[in-house]
């Protein structure tokens, strides 16, 4: 079974005053690379989360986004209301005494530390165990998109399978039909050729055999045939088949170029492209898998 690179899942939990959002996404990547989002309050187990990721996702680039509100207050800070209006109220007098028109802004009142109030840095387990559950049930919702996606993706990889086995079996058929053809006109050709009548025809016909034997594309086909039944099986059996799928590809693009450069039919050359095209898509696609 293939997964997709791509997906997305969001979660949220609340419990005893605390509430959590995790908001995954994963996008295509050569690499596994995490990008992880974190409150003040959750900085030091950035280490703890990454590793935890790492046993749900084997490759893509993951973005991670945790919220985390404890009493309503996210990041562990709160404001002191009674201590702001208390401010915004001497502001104004001061205004007022001073003959001051301007508009009170931020920046007139941020800058007073004591109208903010830190939580507690800590997390307990049970909240800790919280966030991480919350973030389980977001990389499930991921999963399922992906695995969703990668099923997808396998419908058209087994399409276009078989779209080359027909197009293999096409070949085949051309090749036994041309072969012979190709074997008179070559001998007709020779014979026009030599002046010589008394030609040694049992020699003749043994040079002619090596070079149509030099044309046969059989074990080409066969071997092509091999790769296209094992690429099947491991859409199907393999848990990370990504690495043998490529592998697979390059080496059905090497028999499929191979019979190309032997062939000597132009329907199996044109035969032989659209395969090309064919596999090249399939490579294409298998970039976007896990």
């Amino acid at each position: 079974m293939i997964y997709s690179m791509t997906g997305y899942g969001k979660s949220r939990s609340s419990k005893n005053k605390i509430s959590v959002e995790v908001e995954v996404k994963s996008i295509n990547s050569r690499f596994f690379e995490v990008s992880l989002k974190l409150p003040s309050v959750l900085s030091q187990y950035d280490y703890e989360l990454r590793e935890h990721i790492k046993t749900k996702i084997q490759r893509g680039k993951i973005n991670v986004v945790i919220h985390f509100k404890k009493n309503g207050v996210e990041n562990g800070v709160s404001i002191d209301q009674k201590k702001l209006a208390a401010q915004l109220s001497l502001i104004k007098k001061v205004k007022k005494l001073a003959g001051i028109k301007e508009e009170i802004k931020l920046e007139h009142i941020i800058g007073n530390k004591e109208l903010f109030t830190a939580q507690d840095s800590e997390l307990t387990k049970a909240e800790f165990e919280l966030i991480k559950t919350t973030m389980n049930k977001a990389f499930e919702k991921l999963i399922a998109m992906k695995k969703k996606e990668g099923a997808e993706l396998s419908k058209d990889f087994l399409v276009r399978i078989e779209n080359i086995s027909s197009k293999v079996s096409e070949i085949e058929i051309d090749f036994k039909k041309s072969i012979n053809e190709y074997y008179s006109r070559l001998k007709q050709r020779m014979k026009e050729l030599i002046e010589n009548p008394e030609i040694n025809e049992e020699r003749l016909n043994l040079e002619l055999a090596l070079i149509a034997d030099r044309a046969d594309i059989t074990e080409e086909c066969v071997r092509l045939k091999s790769h296209l039944k094992f690429f099947k099986e491991s859409l199907k059996n393999e848990k990370e088949p990504g690495k043998k799928l490529n592998f697979l590809c390059q080496e059905m693009n090497r028999e499929t170029n191979t019979i190309s450069s032997k062939s000597i039919a132009t329907s199996i050359i044109h035969t032989s492209v659209f395969i090309k095209e064919e596999i090249e898509k399939i490579r294409e696609q298998l970039q976007n898998i896990e």
